[in-house]
């Protein structure tokens, strides 16, 4: 397994984060890189993959290392978007105007990571190291200068970039952007998302306002609320880390608050992981669904007659 230790190697160099120095991002690197067990650094190549039928593929055909599906998830946000803040990757090269989550994303060496990386046990590796460095700076120095470099990015549908506070919970949050909302409630808006730090952080005022929604209580508002026009569906979604999910007792809150909102209401509970849906499962209200990010493509439904709609 000579070439895993090389790209661990590699990573640290680069100066990575110790988290982005483990095996599943130096299989990433090899994978990018077009790296196999018996070949040299000099022969990498660009290449644009995505993650699934890309990255995992490369590594379970090459490397005999299995990952569960639901992997890719960690692929993507712990080790390909630091990948990218750290300019060894580029996001969708090929097709930079992609929608956030269109399965034709990919991701592919940057120039400059592939030219320095070709040089790698070679005599000129230090140099192009150290012009890598001069041109990009490591990743390392970034975010132990700032919280700012640490923080959650949340990628909008028009292709803003928003930075959320760092913590388990903003990661819930933005993955209920990109990821619940891409696949269960498509061509939404996003009127509401409370980050940690700025409780309004995203807050159409005027469109909660004309749906009968009292914006003078957006405190009181789930962490996240999406607005379905074409059906006027709103949901209202929870990001359940440290408090807790669409309970009765949230349940009836958030219908009395809403009484004068026609829009059908469908209420989400959203989780890291199952271990944290297991710890609230007793709390959480019938009528109303759940969400795993670990398992983005699959609901649970706690309401009996119907997939996926308004109580």
């Amino acid at each position: 397994m000579t070439k895993i230790v090389e790209a661990q190697a590699i990573l640290h160099e680069l100066g990575l984060p110790n988290a982005q120095q483990n095996e599943i991002s130096a299989y990433t690197l090899l994978a990018l890189c077009n790296i196999k067990e018996g070949d040299n650094w000099s022969n990498a190549e660009q290449q644009s993959l995505g993650v699934s039928k890309g990255i995992m593929s490369f590594i379970s055909t090459n490397y005999q290392r299995e990952y569960a599906p639901n992997t890719r998830e960690t692929v993507r946000r712990q080790v390909l978007h630091q990948f990218v803040q750290a300019g060894i990757a580029d996001y969708n090269p090929d097709l930079p105007d992609l929608p956030v989550n269109s399965p034709r994303a990919h991701y592919a060496l940057s120039t400059i990571a592939l030219e320095t990386i070709k040089t790698y046990k070679t005599k000129k590796w230090s140099r192009a190291l150290r012009s890598f460095k001069e041109q990009v700076g490591e990743l390392n120095d970034k975010y132990s200068k700032g919280r700012g470099m640490a923080r959650v990015p949340l990628h909008l549908p028009d292709g803003v970039v928003i930075l959320l506070s760092p913590g388990k919970h903003n990661e819930v949050i933005a993955a209920i952007v990109e990821e619940f909302a891409s696949r269960f409630a498509q061509g939404s808006v996003l009127l509401y998302l409370g980050d940690t730090e700025n409780k309004d952080i995203i807050l159409n005022k005027d469109k909660l306002e004309n749906l009968g929604i009292p914006i003078n209580e957006h405190s009181k508002l789930p962490d996240v609320v999406i607005f379905d026009e074409s059906k006027n569906w709103l949901y209202l979604i929870e990001a359940v880390t440290s408090h807790g999910p669409m309970s009765p007792k949230r349940l009836f809150e958030l219908e009395k608050l809403l009484a004068d909102c026609k829009a059908g209401k469908i209420y989400v509970s959203a989780f890291p992981d199952f271990a944290e849906f297991k710890r609230h499962t007793s709390n959480i209200a019938w009528d109303t669904e759940v969400w795993i990010m670990e398992f983005p493509e699959h609901m649970i439904h706690f309401n009996g007659d119907r997939f996926l709609g308004p109580r």
